[in-house]
């Protein structure tokens, strides 16, 4: 048996999995070594993840997350040992790497993560050869959903958006000016304010201005990171919120850049099954 996980800061999804298929799922609250100390992870795993996993025992165990980076690895690597005392293979990747792997296999690909923020490598098959740092909301992270919230409220409040847009999402969420200048200005996780505001924005799609808006944050995504790969054609995969239900916007934006899509997905999960299977 393989037991493979999809960590993210506040969720993570695990998957027990026997002659390739999924015979369990879990879930259990988010693992990130980057902010967690080794006390923290152990205690979920003890607590929350192996009373689910009952007598079962797996042989190899696969964890993919977001605060994996490579002085974490070796840390993450020992804690899982420790809960798994009876697997033979252990193997700790960052989530980079399991979106290209769920969306590329084994072959050569761009792989990208949509959602509150953006990320995007190009992937030789088995490793990650180039990555065009995000840098964040602040700074980058273009196509995210935190972009994507920006955007729309700096055309909303800025008068960009015909009047019924503005009116319609206003009465929709309840948000003042004051609000929003508060939440985004003083309150901590602005970005995860910024990405909740897609659900209205996905609404208000059938108006042309909010579809052009979504459409240009996925180009410039593509023009700034993935075109300095140099690599038009490859497919670019994507996984995440924002790249699953914005799907015939980024379809739309990636051939307008000269790229073509190859598999969108919304969660990794099913792709890192095939790929270790």
């Amino acid at each position: 048996m393989i037991l493979i996980a999809d960590s993210g800061t506040t969720k993570t999804d695990w998957a027990l999995v026997e002659h390739g298929r999924i015979v369990q799922r879990m879930a259990t609250q988010g693992i990130n070594p980057f902010h967690q100390d080794a006390d923290t992870i152990a205690a979920v795993l003890t607590e929350e993840l192996l009373p689910q996993l009952g007598e079962a025992e797996p042989g190899q165990v696969c964890f993919y997350g977001s605060g994996c980076r490579k002085e974490m690895v070796g840390e993450m690597e020992n804690i899982l040992g420790r809960t798994f005392p009876h697997s033979r293979d252990i193997e700790v990747q960052g989530d980079l790497v399991a979106a290209a792997r769920a969306v590329c296999g084994r072959g050569e690909g761009i792989a990208c993560i949509l959602g509150t923020g953006a990320n995007s490598c190009l992937y030789d098959g088995s490793r990650v050869v180039l990555n065009t740092p995000p840098l964040g909301y602040i700074l980058g992270d273009e196509g995210s959903g935190a972009v994507l919230g920006r955007l729309f409220l700096n055309a909303v409040f800025k008068g960009q958006l015909p009047q019924t847009v503005a009116h319609d999402f206003l009465h929709d969420s309840g948000l003042t000016l004051d609000e929003v200048i508060r939440r985004v200005y003083t309150e901590p996780m602005a970005n995860r304010f910024l990405a909740s505001l897609s659900v209205y924005i996905h609404r208000l799609l059938h108006y042309g201005a909010v579809n052009r808006l979504v459409v240009d944050n996925f180009r410039s995504f593509f023009r700034r990171n993935v075109a300095p790969y140099g690599r038009c054609d490859l497919k670019v995969g994507a996984i995440g919120s924002v790249a699953y239900y914005y799907g015939p916007q980024l379809a739309e934006a990636a051939c307008a850049e000269g790229f073509s899509l190859g598999l969108v997905v919304r969660s990794p999960m099913e792709g890192l099954v095939r790929f270790h299977c």
